[in-house]
C-alpha cells in the first residue's frame, strides 16, 4: 500500500450519528472497525452538559431477564488496548511508526451522537484527550443524502483543510458555505491545534434514506483503509451490501416512477463516470436534473447536504 500522512503515527477515526449520518454509514463504518480491533474506552462525556433529552432521547430496553434499562446519548473514545507508536514530543510532529496491514494499534475511535449543545466547550473536552493521547491525525467520516442510483459504486467524496494532506493525497478543498455539523467544527479546531484531519463522505441514494446502508458503509471503509493504509476485515457487510442493493431492485419493480426515476439517475452517473465525457457534457446533465426536480418520485427529502460530492 501507499504511504499517506495519514500512515504515520496515531490516527482518530471520527463518526457521529445524526446530521452527519445518512443512512448510518459513517457511524456503521466506526462500529465495523470497534469490533475489529482491540479498543477500549478512555474517555466519555456527560451527556447531562451536552445533550438535550428532548432531541436526543435515552432509549428502554430490557435485558435477557427482562430487567429494564435506560440507554443515554453519549459520546466515547476508543484507544488500542497496546498501542504501538510513542507519543511524539510535540503534536504537531510525526510519529516513527509506519500503519501496515499488520499492525493496527494505533488507531482510535470516536463514535457516538452529535452533540445538540455546548459544542465548543465539547470541542475543547475533545481535543484535550486527542492532546493527551498523543494523536497525530484525525479522519471524520460523514454520508449525505443524494440524487445517486443505488445500482451503482457509492460516490465518496474526501477533502482536507490541509495543504499538505492535499497535494500528498491529490484531494480538494470543500468550497461549502452554509449551515455545518459537529465535524467541521472539530476539524477546525484540531487544525488550529496543529493536528492534521480530513474528511470522507459517502453518498447515500436519497430515496431508501430511511433505511441503514450497507453499500455506503463499505465504500467508506474501502477508502479508509486506502488513505490509513492498514487492512481492516469486511465481516458479513459484502453480504449485507449486495442483500441492500437486491432488495431496493425488488421494491423498484413493483413501482414504475422508481423505476423510471432510478434509470435517469443510472443514465447522468454513467454520462459522468464515461472515459470520454466532457466537462460541458456533464453540466449539460446535471443542468436536466435540476430542470427535473418536479418530476421525482414522492419518496423523501434530500436532506441537509454538507456539499454534493462527485458524482
Amino acid at each position: 500500500m501507499t504511504n499517506t500522512p495519514f500512515a504515520n503515527g496515531r490516527l482518530l477515526v471520527v463518526a457521529f450519528e445524526g446530521w452527519n449520518d445518512a443512512g448510518e454509514a459513517a457511524s456503521g463504518a466506526v462500529r465495523s472497525l470497534k469490533e475489529q480491533l482491540d479498543v477500549y474506552p478512555i474517555a466519555e462525556v456527560d451527556p447531562e452538559d451536552y445533550f438535550d433529552y428532548q432531541f436526543n432521547r435515552p432509549v428502554v430496553s430490557h435485558d435477557d431477564e427482562g430487567n429494564r434499562s435506560l440507554t443515554w446519548p453519549s459520546v466515547a473514545i476508543y484507544g488500542p488496548s497496546r498501542p504501538n507508536a510513542k507519543p511524539p514530543e510535540s503534536i504537531a510532529a510525526d510519529a516513527e511508526l509506519q500503519l501496515s496491514a499488520n499492525n493496527k494499534s494505533n488507531i482510535f475511535l470516536l463514535l457516538g451522537t452529535e452533540p445538540s449543545r455546548s459544542w465548543k466547550a465539547f470541542t475543547r473536552d475533545v481535543l484535550e484527550t486527542v492532546t493527551e493521547n498523543g494523536i497525530t491525525s484525525i479522519v471524520f467520516l460523514g454520508a449525505m443524502l443524494a440524487d445517486v442510483p443505488h445500482t451503482r459504486p457509492i460516490s465518496v467524496f474526501t477533502s482536507s483543510e490541509n495543504s499538505d494532506v492535499r497535494s500528498a493525497l491529490g484531494i480538494e478543498r470543500s468550497n461549502y458555505e452554509g449551515p455545518v455539523g459537529i465535524l467541521s467544527v472539530l476539524g477546525q479546531a484540531a487544525e488550529k491545534a496543529g493536528i492534521r484531519t480530513m474528511s470522507i463522505w459517502a453518498s447515500v441514494p436519497h430515496y431508501v434514506h430511511n433505511a441503514p446502508s450497507p453499500k455506503a458503509t463499505l465504500a467508506i471503509i474501502d477508502k479508509l483503509e486506502e488513505i490509513v493504509d492498514v487492512v481492516i476485515p469486511r465481516g458479513d457487510l459484502v453480504t449485507e451490501a449486495a442483500d441492500w442493493e437486491n432488495g431496493i431492485d425488488a421494491l423498484a419493480g413493483e413501482d414504475d416512477d422508481m423505476t423510471s426515476y432510478i434509470e435517469q439517475l443510472e443514465r447522468a452517473r454513467d454520462t459522468v463516470d464515461a472515459p470520454e465525457a466532457s466537462g460541458e457534457a456533464i453540466a449539460q446533465e446535471f443542468e436536466k436534473y435540476l430542470r427535473r426536480g418536479d418530476d421525482k418520485p414522492d419518496s423523501g427529502s434530500a436532506g441537509d447536504e454538507p456539499w454534493r460530492g462527485k458524482d
